[in-house]
């Protein structure tokens, strides 16, 4: 592999552009890199979340999904460039039926919390949400995005769900259910 950053620090955003890797100039409020920085942050609060002590096969899944996450940046920052695949989707799906399997049925709405490990699921699961609408601008404004990306997102904010609550009930915690007045 070559290097592929030796220089951080170029100064060529100085004047509010940056270039998308086929080297196009863009705004950088671009709808465009709205996205790629909403994936980008999105993949760094799992990266915070994998910090805590998770289950090893739930430390496995979420390294996956950073690698995905970051192919997902890829297509985003290269028009035209397609690297998930509806395999990506599967992968989510099945995550989701394991995981939410042995869970009691919900019969109230629950509020992010119970474990820490659990809260940040809930806040890489909104997260999430934010990078799914800033995908799905982008598709409305600039066609040619698989429908795979917002596929994706879509299902790993309802595993990052399941898995908040597949935590708290591994460390033993409730979850935190909504309490009407």
């Amino acid at each position: 592999m070559t290097h592929r950053l030796s220089i951080i620090t170029t100064r060529a955003g100085d004047d509010g552009n940056t270039s998308l890797g086929d080297g196009q100039r863009v705004s950088k409020s671009h709808t465009r890199v709205q996205a790629l920085g909403d994936v980008d942050e999105l993949n760094s609060h799992i990266g915070v979340w994998r910090c805590e002590e998770l289950p090893t096969d739930i430390q496995h899944c979420l390294l996956r999904i950073q690698h995905d996450l970051f192919d997902l940046g890829a297509e985003l920052a290269v028009p035209g460039y397609e690297v998930l695949t509806e395999d990506h989707v599967l992968f989510l799906e099945q995550k989701i039926q394991h995981y939410n399997a042995d869970l009691a049925p919900l019969k109230e709405f629950i509020l992010p919390g119970g474990s820490r490990a659990a809260a940040l699921a809930h806040v890489a699961r909104t997260v999430t949400r934010r990078a799914e609408r800033s995908v799905i601008a982008l598709n409305q404004s600039d066609t040619g995005l698989s429908q795979h990306s917002t596929h994706y997102l879509n299902r790993l904010s309802d595993l990052c769900f399941v898995l908040a609550r597949q935590l708290n009930k591994h460390l033993q915690h409730p979850d935190v259910l909504w309490q009407r007045d």
